[in-house]
């Protein structure tokens, strides 16, 4: 990967901002200021009377990196806590429910590469340092089906509309496994009622479906939102919206392992571990195209994605670990 400058740095966050879905760009990851909230799967934190006290854990004989130093001085845990919720083990199994109209789009061999891709690399390492009272993370996913839903719910989803459309396919999907992940992602002309462009990019949550406890995502398309669609005519795989997206489900599958049902990992003002590092990308490099990207996969593919909260050390926004 070729390095970046000062001014390639700057760059990357001027474009990310404006193509990573810019309509939603201000507020979808907007946090309430104080103590005491939990996350709502949508990146808000939002207040709990019930929950449990924090936990603060703190990984046992690790060194602090240099450039963190600092930030290890000022602080006495790695930034965000256990709530005595279960993680996701193993390596989880991740299902495609690609929802619309597809033909024709090479989102559907991009997308499902990029499983493969973070599955055992640097990056998927970082959900290591997650655990319950069970095991850590295995930092290990796999793409194990995929299926197609033609407008089972209209053009107009709501989030109950999200839920059912994962219920119509679990079941030939891996059964409705409870230690599975579902990703409902949605074609240009979806709209998600709840706030899908003007409040969020995707969201993560679980619900009761087939008497199983079913961890499931909503990813929507970028191209729905006007104001991003001009921004970067090139991407890493020449699919702006596909692109997109990765960026999403990177984002996405990170906080749905660690903190599957918005019970486990989480800091006092609601922030799962990718909302801390949320729209910041690091070190970039160049594309033959063009375009940035920051990491790249046993595939060779290049993606260029949201880093995630490293829990040790003092705990540090990373894109490896």
């Amino acid at each position: 990967m070729r390095l970046g400058n000062a001014h390639r740095i700057s760059a990357v966050l001027t474009v990310a901002a404006a193509f990573l879905f810019t309509t939603c760009f201000a507020t979808a990851q907007e946090v309430r200021h104080g103590s005491g909230l939990r996350p709502d799967g949508k990146h808000r934190g939002i207040q709990d009377g019930s929950a449990p006290a924090e936990r603060d854990i703190q990984e046992p004989n690790d060194a602090f990196p240099s450039h963190d130093a600092s930030r290890a001085a000022r602080t006495r845990t790695n930034g965000i806590s256990w709530h005595g919720g279960p993680v996701m083990h193993g390596t989880v199994p991740v299902y495609f429910i690609w929802y619309g109209s597809w033909s024709g789009n090479t989102a559907t061999t991009i997308l499902p590469t990029l499983i493969s891709d973070l599955s055992g690399s640097g990056y998927e390492h970082i959900n290591t340092t997650y655990y319950d009272s069970t095991a850590h993370v295995a930092g290990t996913m796999a793409l194990q089906g995929q299926a197609n839903d033609n407008y089972s719910q209209g053009t107009a989803l709501s989030d109950a509309g999200v839920q059912t459309v994962v219920a119509n396919h679990c079941q030939s999907l891996g059964g409705c496994d409870s230690n599975a992940l579902y990703f409902v992602l949605t074609s240009a002309d979806v709209n998600e009622t709840s706030g899908f462009c003007t409040q969020y990019c995707g969201w993560h949550t679980s619900g009761t479906i087939s008497g199983k406890d079913i961890k499931y995502s909503f990813v929507g398309n970028a191209a729905r939102c006007p104001s991003a669609r001009a921004e970067q005519t090139t991407s890493p795989n020449n699919n702006a919206g596909a692109d997109a997206m990765a960026s999403i489900i990177a984002h996405e599958s990170e906080e749905a392992i660690s903190d599957p049902d918005l019970n486990a990992w989480y800091d006092n003002r609601g922030q799962e571990n990718a909302d801390k590092c949320a729209w910041t990308f690091g070190t970039t490099g160049t594309a033959s195209n063009g375009s940035l990207y920051n990491f790249s996969g046993a595939s060779g593919t290049k993606w260029l994605i949201q880093r995630n909260w490293v829990n040790a050390s003092g705990g540090y926004c990373a894109m490896s670990y």
